[in-house]
């Protein structure tokens, strides 16, 4: 039997948060992972295939437990699977247990618990180089006589290791086993923590005197908070600067492909439907795809380089006061992102009653699916002038929108913690990462994973959404009364269309907010997924124009019809705009997130909580502001 024929070795990548498991999963696995869930429960599963000395390695990336003795559900997952408890995910044929060789001392507790499964078990030591830096010593041959298991110092970015710990991969059978499992009682295992780490650890690293200057800024609560403000302004201006000449490319390239196949095509309803439908309603979306790339670069970038985690801390006072950890920032910074993976992040917090709260509170993050809506109506309606020095106004009202997110959020949990959700919690701890420079490589490939599942998205849920609005605004094709001019008999068609239809249906319960039909039909669409509003209105926009124009242009030039009651001003109004952006803040329209937060929490009450009061909250803040803004603009 051939090593592609065989079946694959299973083993299992066991160890704490911050202790390189993921870096080494990567080097291991060439970056090739399969992301799914574990039956049953929407914990993450990670799994990658190699081939070493001819034999097939499946290697399960396990999620991250400092105990088997559960106090999360990851942590719980981590139990049931190597007690052989979990459906269709049998028990590792052996374990990889990862230790940071710098803390090494506070990894022995976990390590004694593994080593008590009975599955062959090998450590790998990580962040050897960092070892050195810091003047400590360990002696492997003591560390491996002392545990009874193979041993291995690997530096995971830098390959340092690895040949050796690939040899020891393919015959876990082959593994020393300790003669004697580890004591399972507190005092007992405290003492054979004591004795392995006196017998091993030669000369204790000393202090990183950099991280720790470093540190005294980061975790300052005055610094440390100016520090973080910084950061999010220079984060948000380079989002629009830095994105600037690729998102045009990639519009003119959407604008020329549309043109290309009116070009070829005879006119009729094909070429509407590929040029209109297909092209402009997805190419709407992607000519964002720059912004977004650059928004997950810096969020991976400081999270590798150990800084997020400080932010934490930095932030735990603040949350604690209003019903959140510094635990439940990590989930909440994941949310923007996506508020899906925000969602699943939860299962590391402890505390049921956090979870829950966090999961209810994580749609009000900044979501990227939000960055189009918000980068189309801020690239066309609010100038790029500079506010001080390089700080732009695009920039900061970016930013404002992100903070309002934000503090919603904040406020949200108080005000749960205060009234449904009340309850103590349990202590908080968050170990802090050293500082790292991640290599590019895994930069790129974390990058790219984002990427590329806005991609699939942009090819899956917002291409269907697009065909299907495409058939909603050019059917039933209804004739205007009288003969009309080009854009205005365009214009009549979409409003008597069925979309349309849709659209002046719920115009009455909109119009407070200064939203027309067309915007209405965007808020309905976008109820799939947020970003499907600027399909939308793509498509809404290509349909009544004679000329390729981009939508930014589109959209600034759009007047309400005669016969209308404000005929002749724009439908995009200043106080329209502030309005929309308001209420794209609040508002929970994603399917996906509803359904996430069904999974976990078991339940169709708390997301049909979740959305009812985020559509009522989100309806009320557009009407206000549209009002002030009105007064003020009057």
């Amino acid at each position: 039997m051939s090593a592609a024929e065989a079946p694959a070795l299973r083993l299992g990548l066991i160890g704490s948060p911050n202790s390189g498991k993921t870096t080494l999963f990567n080097a291991l696995t060439g970056l090739r992972a399969k992301v799914g869930n574990y039956p049953g429960v929407t914990v993450e599963r990670r799994e990658g295939d190699a081939v070493v000395a001819g034999r097939r390695l499946r290697v399960v990336d396990l999620p991250g437990a400092y105990s088997l003795d559960p106090m999360s559900p990851d942590e719980a997952l981590v139990a049931r699977l190597l007690a052989g408890h979990v459906p269709d995910a049998p028990p590792p044929d052996g374990l990889i247990v990862t230790a940071d060789a710098c803390t090494l001392e506070r990894s022995l507790a976990l390590i004694a618990q593994v080593l008590r499964t009975g599955l062959p078990v090998c450590l790998v030591l990580t962040m050897m180089d960092e070892l050195r830096a810091r003047r400590g010593g360990l002696d492997l041959e003591r560390l491996e006589a002392a545990l009874g298991i193979p041993v291995v110092g690997v530096v995971g970015r830098r390959g340092f290791g690895l040949d050796a710990l690939r040899r020891l991969l393919p015959h876990p059978e082959r593994w020393p086993r300790p003669p004697v499992p580890p004591p399972g009682e507190g005092e007992a295992r405290r003492a054979w923590i004591e004795s392995v780490a006196a017998r091993a650890i030669t000369r204790k690293p000393g202090r990183h005197r950099l991280s720790e200057a470093v540190d005294r800024v980061v975790l300052h609560p005055v610094a440390g908070t100016l520090l973080f403000a910084g950061l999010m302004v220079l984060f948000f201006q380079a989002i629009f600067a830095w994105a600037a000449p690729a998102m045009e490319a990639v519009d003119a390239a959407f604008l020329w492909s549309a043109g290309a196949l009116r070009a070829v095509l005879p006119p009729g309803a094909l070429a509407d439907f590929l040029a209109d439908g297909v092209v402009a309603g997805v190419g709407a979306v992607l000519i964002f795809l720059p912004q977004i790339a650059l928004l997950f670069t810096l969020l991976h970038l400081l999270e590798d380089l150990g800084y997020m985690t400080r932010a934490a801390f930095v932030v735990d006072r603040l949350m604690g006061r209003l019903g959140l950890e510094g635990r439940a920032f990590v989930a909440l910074l994941s949310s923007y992102a996506c508020a899906v993976p925000g969602i699943l992040a939860t299962r590391s917090l402890p505390s049921p009653r956090q979870r829950l709260l966090t999961i209810l509170v994580s749609p009000l993050m900044t979501c990227s699916a939000r960055l189009p809506v918000y980068a189309l109506l801020i690239g066309a309606f609010v100038p790029p002038v500079a506010v001080w020095g390089p700080i732009g106004l695009q920039g900061l009202v970016l930013l404002g929108l992100y903070l309002a997110g934000a503090l919603a959020a904040l406020l949200a949990a108080a005000l749960l913690n205060r009234t449904l959700l009340r309850g103590a919690d349990l202590p908080f701890y968050l170990e802090l990462p050293p500082y790292r420079v991640p290599p590019l490589r895994l930069l790129a490939g974390q990058v790219w994973g984002a990427v590329s599942a806005f991609l699939r998205r942009a090819g899956g849920i917002i291409l269907l959404t697009a065909i299907a609005l495409w058939f909603l605004l050019n059917f039933p094709r209804v004739p205007p009364p009288e003969p009309l001019p080009p854009q205005e008999a365009a214009a009549w068609r979409l409003e008597h269309s069925a979309a349309g239809t849709i659209g002046r249906a719920i115009e009455p319960a909109i119009a407070p907010l200064g939203f027309d039909w067309k915007i209405g039909v965007g808020l309905v669409a976008s109820l799939a997924a947020r970003e499907v509003i600027v399909s939308t209105l793509a498509q809404i926009y290509a349909a009544t124009e004679d000329d390729e124009v981009s939508l930014r242009e589109a959209v600034r030039a759009d007047r309400h019809p005669p016969g209308h009651p404000r005929a002749g001003a724009p439908v995009f109004s200043p106080p329209t705009v502030a309005a929309l952006l308001a209420f794209f803040v609040f508002a929970l329209q994603c399917a996906s997130t509803l359904a996430a937060m069904r999974r976990e929490t078991n339940s169709w009450r708390w997301p049909a909580f979740a959305f009812c009061t985020l559509l009522l909250t989100a309806w009320c803040a557009a009407f206000a502001t549209h009002r002030i803004t009105t007064a003020l603009s009057g």
